[in-house]
């Protein structure tokens, strides 16, 4: 599994396709161990089945995505429930 694990920008890509903001510099509250961090420091596992982003701290699952563009028309699976709470600074 070690194989997969990236940093978090490696999901910034797939982040910046559903979020109107820089995703990897948001910080995001881990429910499992309450850690704060930007969502580029956390590791993330990305495979055929999808990416989940996981916090650097306890490796409790915050963000899982998965992704299906069947007949023309792209999907998004969005999980957001190991994140308590996410904050990002506002575009000037």
């Amino acid at each position: 599994m070690d194989g997969q694990r990236l940093d978090g920008n490696a999901a910034g890509g797939l982040l910046g396709e559903i979020f109107p903001f820089e995703m990897t510099s948001a910080e995001a509250a881990c429910v499992g161990c309450g850690a704060t961090a930007r969502v580029g420091a956390s590791m993330v596992y990305a495979h055929g089945m999808g990416t989940v982003v996981r916090c650097a701290s306890c490796d409790n699952a915050l963000i899982r995505i998965a992704r299906h563009n069947g007949g023309g028309l792209g999907r998004y699976w969005l999980d957001l429930r190991g994140v308590a709470y996410l904050t990002f600074e506002e575009d000037t």
